[in-house]
């Protein structure tokens, strides 16, 4: 059975950082995939792969007028290409998507959540709208994958979808990609860095806003470097031109002000597992996630994990176990737990080998992306059969009618 898929988000970073694996997986399966995302820096790249992708500017804030102009395009695309499937992410591309899809005939409609924009720790009446808008998303909507166990409860919870239409998927990395360094690779790495041999390194990855907890990342660090002289800081990530969350330009001055040589920031980068490798230990003190991949890279490469309280990341840190997590917006309990690890580097090291193992058992990208296709490829059997045997029943009463 050979599918037309559209692929839809709002840029381009996601369809390089987390779609590439899915897309590869189906045109291997001689699917015809054109993937529709907003013009960005990746898109020459990819189209010089061979992917197939047609740009359609769409806003990563909920600006209606905004929201109507792609909506109109999308309507105008999908009218053009008639697809059997439309697999939408991200918020704003999802909603309008799914929407544009359903009103064009297209005849299956998924999506996957990466992460609800609602959380625990939104103020009510802005968690209702959110929500309100998942549930008018999911009336227009035949499979919803979710990435958090926490999202998909949730989901049926707010009534978005029922069970049935609501499948757990997980998220995954590449195991072989992401696997451990010998002591020796990881010197060398530490060397070309410019980090010391005896450094204890505390690594972030991630774009570079506010509600990514760098701000907290980097007050934790300046707490801790005043009482351990071998700390080093490596800070990995760039804050997106489409990023609508603050940035955090005021803390990174102040950090290289009180840090000076002993911070590493290094922007975007393309070689994670060997900055990783660098590392002693992960933090990723978010206030809001879905199911941070990051994290599952840091416990594929062994390392311990401090991390928040909050949705998809106490699902893949154990505390205590593979990591240690902490409350959100509490620099001062992640400069604590972050000790905890300087001061008894074998405890460090027996987590990030429990982590190592649970990633290997729940987290391999190969699995997430085979349930996905597999799922895909048995509901759209069944709403196929469904629309015949509704042309069926049409036909029926109008030779009933006539006789």
């Amino acid at each position: 059975m050979v599918l037309r898929v559209c692929q839809l988000c709002a840029v381009d970073f996601t369809v390089r950082k987390f779609l590439i694996t899915l897309i590869d997986s189906m045109l291997e399966k001689e699917w015809l995939v054109r993937v529709v995302c907003t013009h960005g820096d990746d898109i020459p790249n990819l189209k010089k792969e061979g992917y197939a992708i047609d740009c359609i500017t769409i806003s990563r804030s909920m600006n209606p007028f905004h929201a109507l102009k792609s909506f109109v395009r999308l309507v105008q695309y999908f009218h053009k290409h008639k697809f059997d499937v439309l697999h939408a992410h991200t918020p704003v591309a999802a909603f309008i998507g799914r929407i544009a899809a359903k009103l064009c005939g297209i005849p299956m409609v998924v999506y996957t959540a990466h992460g609800f924009y609602f959380h625990e720790n939104m103020p009510l009446l802005k968690r209702l709208f959110f929500v309100s808008l998942e549930w008018i998303g999911g009336k227009f909507t035949d499979l919803l994958f979710c990435q958090s166990e926490e999202d998909a409860i949730e989901a049926v919870l707010y009534g978005i979808l029922p069970p049935e239409k609501v499948l757990i998927i997980g998220n995954g990395v590449n195991t072989v990609k992401f696997s451990p360094k010998g002591s020796q690779e990881s010197q060398l790495i530490r060397s070309c860095l410019g980090l010391p041999d005896n450094a204890y390194v505390a690594g972030l990855i991630g774009r570079q806003v506010r509600e990514k907890g760098v701000g907290d990342f980097l007050e934790a660090m300046i707490l801790l470097a005043e009482r351990h002289a071998d700390l080093r800081v490596l800070l990995v990530g760039e804050r997106l031109s489409s990023d609508h969350s603050d940035g955090i330009e005021k803390e990174l001055r102040q950090a290289i002000e009180k840090l000076a040589d002993r911070i590493i920031i290094l922007g975007a980068r393309d070689d994670i597992p060997s900055l990783l490798a660098a590392m002693d230990v992960f933090c990723l003190p978010s206030w809001r996630e879905g199911m941070p991949r990051t994290i599952i890279e840091a416990m594929m490469m062994a390392k311990p994990v401090v991390t928040t309280n909050i949705r998809g990341a106490r699902e893949e840190v154990i505390d205590n176990v593979t990591g240690l997590i902490v409350p959100v917006r509490s620099p001062i309990l992640l400069s604590n737990a972050i000790e905890r690890l300087i001061n008894d580097r074998h405890l460090g090291k027996v987590m990030g080998n429990a982590g190592r193992k649970r990633a290997l058992k729940l987290y391999d990208e190969n699995v997430i992306v085979d349930r996905q296709i597999r799922k895909i490829s048995e509901e759209f059997v069944k709403c196929r059969i469904g629309r015949r045997n509704v042309v069926s029943d049409h036909a029926s009463s109008r030779r009933s009618s006539s006789n």
